[in-house]
């Protein structure tokens, strides 16, 4: 059974229907385009939870999550309950006597005494084709995998991580040159409409929904910094499609003259390199390609360590570099 597509007309009686108490939950940029949509109205945002503020930079001052900062811009109450389990967050629910809960990356898991709180129940906008890439990162996941689609889901939440009834869906095109924030940005504006399209729907009466096929689900597991070390004995498609991934948080990176260099832009190369991997050509126009597995690798921005972004042919030809320079392993402690 295939779950209800997001892409329709809404209907007059959706446009003069009732407005519902809502509860946005969410945290980060991606969130965003949802809160701006759905405090647009028509329904009423009785409180936005976030995470609370966290230490960042260099100086590590707290800062204020982008929901937060929008939600204050708004003049919507903000929630910052240090835990979703303490208990905190469930009586601040209890009192608002929402409708309903509309999540989008929170980034905290909801124990039942939340989820069974709104009347309508809680909602959430995940960035995959469910039960495709169930987890954390299904937008860096999708890119390393070089998937040609993704999408957006929108579901019921459940106790069990991203497995509740799907509500509506969306399929969205991977661009060949889509990166991390790029492909973001158009997952979050449907998520945005796609919910407000959801909220239309379940005040109206009853919804269909459908169960997810567990047994084809597969999943995406936060990305930690070190998995974007560039492996050179890999095929260069694959080095591409990771730099992309990690652009532009955390960063794919190398090691060059004992030092973490950040690889920001690359292009596969057409012609293949038959030297070593992680050996360094640079063209006669100052190209700079680097051997791979299998083809290799056109380094397009890097950023050395402790150092600003730039062009790879001014950072090698800073460097003095020539071909016969290697690329190779980055420390374990980087």
């Amino acid at each position: 059974m295939t779950a209800p597509s997001a892409d329709r007309d809404l209907s007059s009686e959706a446009l003069s229907r009732k407005p519902l108490r809502l509860v946005f939950m969410g945290t980060p940029r991606f969130a965003v385009p949802s809160l701006e949509r759905l405090a647009g109205g028509p329904d009423e945002v009785v409180a936005v939870v976030t995470q609370p503020d966290r230490p960042a930079g260099r100086g590590q001052k707290l800062r204020e999550s982008a929901v937060k900062v929008l939600a204050k811009a708004r003049g919507l109450p903000v929630l910052q309950p240090l835990s979703a389990r303490s208990g905190e967050l469930a009586g601040s629910l209890r009192s608002l006597a929402p409708d309903i809960a509309v999540v989008v990356a929170y980034g905290r898991i909801l124990p039942t005494d939340v989820i069974s709180i709104p009347r309508l129940g809680c909602i959430n906008a995940h960035a995959s084709l469910l039960p495709h890439l169930r987890g954390a990162a299904p937008i860096q996941r999708a890119l390393m995998a070089g998937d040609s689609t993704t999408g957006v889901t929108i579901m019921r939440i459940s106790e069990q991580m991203d497995a509740g009834d799907v509500l509506l869906t969306r399929v969205i095109a991977i661009a060949k040159d889509d990166d991390a924030a790029s492909l973001a940005d158009k997952l979050s504006h449907a998520a945005a409409e796609m919910l407000a399209d959801a909220l239309d729907r379940l005040a109206a009466g009853p919804v269909e929904e459908t169960a997810q096929d567990s047994s084809t689900a597969t999943y995406a597991p936060p990305i930690s910094r070190d998995e974007g070390a560039l492996d050179w004995s890999l095929p260069a498609e694959q080095l591409e499609r990771l730099v992309r991934a990690f652009r532009p948080e955390p960063g794919a990176f190398t090691l060059h003259d004992g030092l973490r260099l950040k690889v920001l832009k690359a292009a596969v190369v057409a012609t293949p390199s038959e030297d070593a991997p992680g050996s360094v050509t640079i063209r006669s126009d100052g190209a700079v390609c680097v051997a791979c597995g299998r083809g290799a690798l056109l380094l397009e921005e890097v950023r050395p360590e402790g150092g600003r972004a730039m062009s790879a042919t001014d950072y090698f030809r800073g460097k003095g570099a020539a071909r016969g320079s290697r690329l190779g392993a980055v420390r374990a402690s980087a």
